[in-house]
């Protein structure tokens, strides 16, 4: 569908829409018919599938990092974060002059996609295989040979102490990495840093709990 939130947008300066009306291949939004392709379930053209994705990314960026919602003011806390409110009022502010006066209706759009999407399954269906009897005999023998011979036993082995603490060597070398990079970024303000430091700070937690099950491991051998 199309985004709700574009229509509530409002405009800094209304715009007289030159009258234009629908017609089947075109974008339901502003008519146009450059490069238009399903989006949403509806036509759209690559002016608007742009603006909408603008859009679509800073609704994604304020939710995981749990910001306000976009439109209303510019108001933000770092150049990130202005640059996707900035972006999203901007293409809203197109979507809104370039919307056609009178939206088709939404039964003739889907009579319209109808025979594209026919077209597009036609393309993708395989073609049907008849199956060949000398390969059917072929591989029911190599069935039943498979299935004749014995599994192999699977090799249980001693843990090797030498390879734990080599392992451990390894975590502690990329331990000291991750504080390195933590004491970068202790300094470090704004929601991308932030972002960075609980990554790092995840990345560190694995590692010690990891060194911490070797170190079970390397005592439990030892004491057999």
């Amino acid at each position: 569908m199309i985004d709700a939130q574009t229509l509530e947008a409002p405009t800094e300066n209304p715009t007289i829409r030159t009258s234009r009306r629908w017609s089947p291949g075109a974008c339901v939004w502003c008519g146009g018919t450059e490069s238009v392709e399903e989006y949403r379930n509806e036509p759209r053209c690559a002016t608007c599938r742009h603006h909408e994705s603008v859009i679509e990314e800073a609704r994604r960026f304020m939710g995981m990092y749990g910001l306000r919602p976009i439109g209303g003011t510019l108001q933000s806390d770092d150049d990130e974060e202005y640059e996707h409110r900035l972006g999203a009022r901007d293409s809203r502010r197109v979507l809104n002059e370039i919307r056609l006066e009178h939206q088709p209706d939404p039964e003739l759009v889907r009579k319209a996609l109808r025979p594209r999407a026919a077209a597009v399954v036609a393309e993708g269906k395989p073609a049907a295989k008849r199956p060949s009897t000398a390969s059917s005999a072929t591989g029911s023998s190599r069935t039943a040979s498979a299935s004749a011979k014995t599994a192999a036993p699977v090799k249980t082995g001693t843990v090797d102490i030498d390879e734990i603490q080599t392992r451990a060597l390894a975590l502690l070398d990329q331990l000291t990495a991750i504080d390195a990079q933590l004491s970068l970024v202790a300094d470090q303000s704004g929601l991308a840093a932030r972002a960075r430091r609980s990554d790092l700070e995840k990345q560190k937690a694995t590692v010690l709990r990891t060194l911490a099950a070797l170190e079970k491991a390397r005592l439990s051998a030892a004491s057999k």
